[in-house]
């Protein structure tokens, strides 16, 4: 029997479709385009790269830290949709003035604040699937969410493709077509999230007894001391923090990687657009497989996968290999995440879900700060980003080990 989504479900999903974009457009042009604004700046391939992955880090720091105290202080009843509205503002506003920025450090300073936004949003976002869906239906929600968010971010994007690549022929200089493309991503983002602004309401909740803040601190550090009764969260969450690092480290520096090796930047661009078309159908996939496989089976094919992706990408110099890197990436990047997203929820308290996934984001985002960290790193010091992403390949080893063994300690999941 069919699933028919509910009005809410939907109103949930188009979010994914909204901040896909943005996201989209941080794999892809924007990387390209600070490159350009690097090269006015006369800054090394090599420095360019290290700066791109350090902006990338500082982000991913600041959510890190922040993540669980916020998420933990919108568990309190009527507290959730106001947190994640004012993330919202915040990312949406600062995407839109990228355009403005001219000068290399000014527009990564920019960045790192609209990532912020982005990122902080996504941990009150993942946070309300306990409240959208039930149980039974989290695993295909959860899966719809990215596939549509994969292909709904295309339409902003390939207009801004078709600006940053022709904008010339009518008369748009570089920083015009990028500054046109920053308010349509800007605008999209914040106007298809206007549905689940009006619908959500905060089902699972903690009362407001006063002092909330102080109180927030209190559940947090309590939540912190009793995980180490609860071994499977614990294991899951550390197995997480391995895995999803090569994950979110592929997804941010792909291009970035690229446009170090010398390949052409047109061809990184179509060649991603074609890793969002691959992910729309894969994605629906993985959701079918939930229902006949259990998460446990599924998110282990994803990290075996997606180690012989990180292998692959170590001697990549052509072209023709970045596309096909492309490709398989495309194929397991939506089911990983959205079975990831799902097999967590099912495992914590649902009245307790913003404060859970904000440790959950402290384990994805710290881990992002790694990889980003380490790909820079080791790029400078031996002037070869191949070593970096050989790195990467022994974390996919580590989180599979670790996911094992949380699985082994929740074998109904």
């Amino acid at each position: 029997m069919k699933m028919k989504l509910t009005k809410m479900e939907k109103a949930w999903i188009l979010y994914d479709v909204g901040n896909s974009a943005f996201i989209l457009l941080v794999s892809t042009i924007i990387p390209i385009y600070f490159n350009y604004l690097a090269d006015l700046a006369n800054i090394s391939s090599s420095d360019y790269l290290a700066y791109w992955g350090y902006a990338a880090s500082i982000a991913t720091l600041v959510v890190a830290v922040i993540g669980p105290v916020f998420g933990t202080i919108a568990d309190t009843k009527n507290l959730k949709k106001k947190i994640f509205t004012v993330t919202l503002l915040v990312g949406t506003i600062c995407c839109a003035l990228l355009g403005f920025m001219t000068h290399w450090l000014v527009f990564l300073v920019m960045f790192v604040i609209a990532k912020i936004g982005y990122s902080s949003s996504n941990v009150f976002y993942d946070a309300m699937l306990t409240d959208v869906t039930t149980e039974e239906r989290m695993d295909d929600v959860s899966s719809q969410g990215y596939a549509w968010g994969y292909i709904g971010s295309c339409i902003p994007f390939c207009a801004g493709l078709a600006l940053v690549l022709g904008g010339e022929k009518i008369g748009l200089s570089m920083q015009m077509s990028m500054t046109i493309t920053f308010i349509i991503t800007a605008l999209w983002w914040f106007l298809i999230t206007l549905p689940l602004l009006k619908r959500y309401k905060q089902v699972h909740y903690v009362e407001n007894q006063g002092q909330i803040i102080k109180r927030s601190f209190g559940r947090l550090w309590n939540s912190l001391k009793e995980m180490r009764k609860e071994k499977h969260i614990f294991m899951f969450l550390l197995a997480f923090f391995f895995y999803i690092d090569g994950v979110y480290t592929i997804i941010e520096m792909a291009t970035a990687y690229g446009e170090s090796l010398g390949l052409d930047s047109t061809g990184l661009l179509l060649a991603l657009l074609v890793t969002q078309l691959v992910a729309f159908p894969f994605c629906l996939i993985f959701a079918k497989l939930a229902k006949k496989f259990s998460g446990t089976k599924l998110i282990t094919v994803c990290i075996v996968a997606y180690f012989c992706i990180a292998v692959y990408a170590i001697q990549l110099d052509r072209q023709v290999e970045f596309w096909i890197l492309a490709v398989c990436v495309g194929m397991f990047q939506g089911g990983i995440q959205a079975l990831s997203r799902s097999y967590f929820a099912k495992i914590i308290p649902a009245e307790k879900s913003g404060e859970y996934f904000g440790l959950l984001d402290i384990c994805g985002k710290g881990a992002s700060f790694i990889g980003t960290t380490l790909v820079s790193v080791v790029s400078q010091i031996t002037n070869q980003v191949n070593l970096g992403v050989g790195a990467i390949a022994i974390i996919f080893i580590i989180g599979l080990i670790l996911f094992r063994k949380a699985a082994a300690l929740n074998p109904d999941v």
